[in-house]
């Protein structure tokens, strides 16, 4: 072992309290999600800008086309990860989307029905965006044990955030320079550096492994060089019939509620701001540019320490907390700077705290739970509750009830939100420690 890797692991101990056998897995693994948010955090803002050129009056239909096409999904999803090795299937599916960004380029460089580009792309990244890191956190819950994930996902997920801050800079930097959809040429090529990334990881798989003390029960079931077997639908009939996994996607359409209410105001706020696309594109990165500036600066030094001292639970309940006070603040005072900080603060929690813990969840499932049911919540849940939720608000804004008043009838349903977490929390610590052989045990096993 050289000095350099001496360093390196002395300050990932101080950092991620990593123990031998893990640096290799975890650094591939902060620097998969790096590339991958990097190249998603390049498109959003080019997202955001042609949601406003659709048309905000539109936004509903475009969530719910979204859902639709999720839902069609669960099908293939569920027929490849039956079939397909892990190995495979993972760089199948980021090659698969790398060449639809590709497409898109041609489209919008040779202005081929520019309007109707705009919605299929404001539809296809919301697809991109939930599939891509519902695959990624797959890969990590199946790689990591629960006690693993506790003091690591947090700094996996601050490889996302860095990522989720150099996808802005590059936005702002070359959005008006080399217009909206030259940025679809870098994002492909992130995705791609993402690719290799993963497929390092897979290989420095076996010593993770080899590092841990006892066997991981929820390891057990087919190999990763081999398909997970069972029918396509089998991921959803695991949601209906698991009250625990069912509860995680309750705080998935919760989560998906409270982002779908804040997201519409901040777009009309933007949309007041100015009709310039490349302008508002550059806006939208800046918006992200300061979120990630807060977020990786708490997933370093505080996330994992939040998630081992309190327990996924009270981690995940942060969240609802958060969009509770700040649903509260912007109907007191609904202007243009609570907005922006309540959607900064909101998104630092989720990525810097609850979503790492959320993640935890699912430590303690099975290997095809992992895969497909974590799908039907990550994708289908939460892109169902986007679709109800942008018809509920323009229900409401149809009755004439003004924002404020939305934002204040949204604090009970936070509330609620609050106190499912902490119920999951307490049901994860159950099966983690049902789980979970004594050490000693461990030892002789040996």
């Amino acid at each position: 072992m050289n000095a350099s890797s001496t360093l390196t692991e002395r300050w990932l101990a101080r950092v991620a309290a990593v123990k031998p056998g893990e640096t290799r897995a975890l650094l591939w693994s902060f620097a998969y999600f790096f590339f991958l948010l990097a190249a998603y955090y390049v498109l959003r803002p080019v997202r955001d800008e042609m949601g406003l050129a659709g048309g905000i009056k539109n936004l509903p239909w475009l969530f719910t086309a979204t859902f639709f096409v999720m839902l069609a999904a669960v099908p293939l999803f569920g027929a490849v990860v039956a079939r397909v090795p892990r190995r495979r299937f993972i760089p199948l599916v980021y090659h698969f989307f790398a060449v639809n960004i590709l497409i898109f380029w041609l489209l919008l460089t040779f202005k081929v029905a520019l309007a109707d580009t705009a919605r299929v792309f404001f539809v296809w990244i919301s697809v991109f965006n939930l599939f891509a890191v519902s695959v990624f956190w797959s890969f990590m819950a199946d790689l990591y044990r629960s006690e693993q994930g506790k003091r690591l996902f947090g700094f996996i997920a601050a490889g996302g955030s860095a990522g989720a801050l150099l996808g802005p800079l590059i936005a702002v930097g070359f959005a008006e320079s080399l217009g909206r959809a030259n940025l679809l040429l870098i994002a492909a090529l992130l995705l791609e550096v993402a690719v290799f990334c993963a497929m390092r990881l897979e290989a420095a798989a076996p010593a993770l492994k080899a590092g841990q003390e006892d066997p991981a029960p929820q390891a057990a079931g087919a190999p990763p060089e081999a398909g997970l077997g069972g029918g396509w639908i089998a991921g959803l009939m695991m949601v209906l019939r698991s009250p625990y996994l069912a509860g995680i996607a309750l705080w998935v359409a919760l989560l998906s509620l409270a982002g779908t209410f804040l997201y519409f105001q901040q777009l009309g706020i933007v949309a007041a701001l100015s009709d310039d696309p490349n302008r508002r594109t550059a806006i939208f990165a800046r918006i992200d540019l300061a979120v990630s500036l807060l977020t990786i600066v708490v997933q370093f030094f505080a996330t994992g320490k939040l998630i081992r001292r309190f327990g996924a639970g009270p981690a995940a309940a942060f969240l609802p907390l958060v969009f509770a006070a700040g649903f509260l603040a912007l109907a007191l005072t609904p202007v243009l700077w609570v907005v922006i900080a309540f959607q900064a603060l909101q998104r630092a929690a989720n990525f810097a705290i609850s979503n790492p813990a959320r993640e935890v969840l699912f430590t303690v499932l099975g290997r095809e739970e992992k895969y497909k049911a974590k799908y039907v919540i990550d994708n289908v849940v939460f892109r169902g509750g986007d679709a109800a939720s942008g018809w509920l608000y323009h229900a409401l804004r149809g009755t004439g009830m003004e924002p404020s008043s939305i934002s204040l009838a949204t604090v009970p349903v936070a509330a609620g939100w609050l106190a499912l977490a902490l119920l999951l929390g307490r049901e994860h610590e159950r099966r983690s420690s049902r789980d979970s052989p004594p050490s000693s045990i461990s030892s002789a096993e040996k």
